[in-house]
């Protein structure tokens, strides 16, 4: 279950990243999915978890490309956002108000 879920996953994200792949990741992770599926398809578990293995460390390289892509972007946005915030000059505060009744 884990490795077709393995394949599952690595097949949408490299699907989602689309031309952000170079050919020779590309392949390499294919390649890696097609192992990992033969691998399935037989009943010795250390040669399914050795491919998911593989499978996942190679797919992680894409996964942290894709994740530092978005990263970059997002902390744009977010630098945006914060100089627009520090342009008002209005502060939030939290007061309490102490009335002071002894004293006349």
């Amino acid at each position: 279950n884990q490795g077709d879920a393995m394949v599952h996953a690595v097949r949408k994200t490299l699907s989602e990243a689309g031309d952000k792949v170079s050919d020779s990741e590309k392949e390499s992770i294919e390649g890696a999915i097609k192992d990992l599926e033969e691998a399935l398809e037989g009943s010795d578990k250390d040669d399914i978890e050795a491919k998911t293995q593989k499978l996942s460390e190679v797919s992680s390289e894409l996964a942290q490309k894709m994740y530092s892509e978005e990263g970059g972007d997002q902390a744009q946005q977010a630098g945006g956002q914060e100089q627009a915030q520090s342009a008002d000059d209005a502060v939030d505060a939290e007061f309490e108000e102490v009335k002071d009744d002894d004293k006349k």
